[in-house]
């Protein structure tokens, strides 16, 4: 699987008003950073993932998006990203919004 590029570019592109978005390969995906700051996933299947911590998953949980799993020496993994509600994907003021609690999460990882 390769990432969706547009999809990054639609985040970037959604996010620009807030800061400088890049991305970095990542498993078959792409990791997406606010200046410097990872917040969010881009998975080879085309799925966009948030960071987040427990502050914010009961947000998460209220919103009904489903932590990030896989499959792991034959058991089931997780980590810490949400995957994106729906209209993140055509809605930029969505977008901003439920990324920024991934940046709050990545900056609080990173403190």
């Amino acid at each position: 699987m390769t990432v969706d590029r547009g999809l990054v570019d639609w985040v970037a592109e959604a996010m620009a008003p807030l800061g400088l978005v890049t991305r970095r390969r990542m498993m078959g995906g792409a990791a997406v950073y606010l200046d410097g700051v990872i917040f969010a996933l881009v998975t080879g299947d085309g799925a966009l993932w948030f960071k987040s911590d427990a502050a914010a998953d009961a947000t998460w949980d209220a919103a009904g998006c489903e932590r990030f799993r896989y499959a792991r020496a034959g058991n089931t993994a997780s980590i810490n990203y949400r995957r994106a509600p729906e209209e993140v994907h055509d809605d930029a003021d969505a977008m901003r919004e439920w990324a920024m609690l991934g940046v709050a999460a990545g900056r609080r990882a990173a403190g």
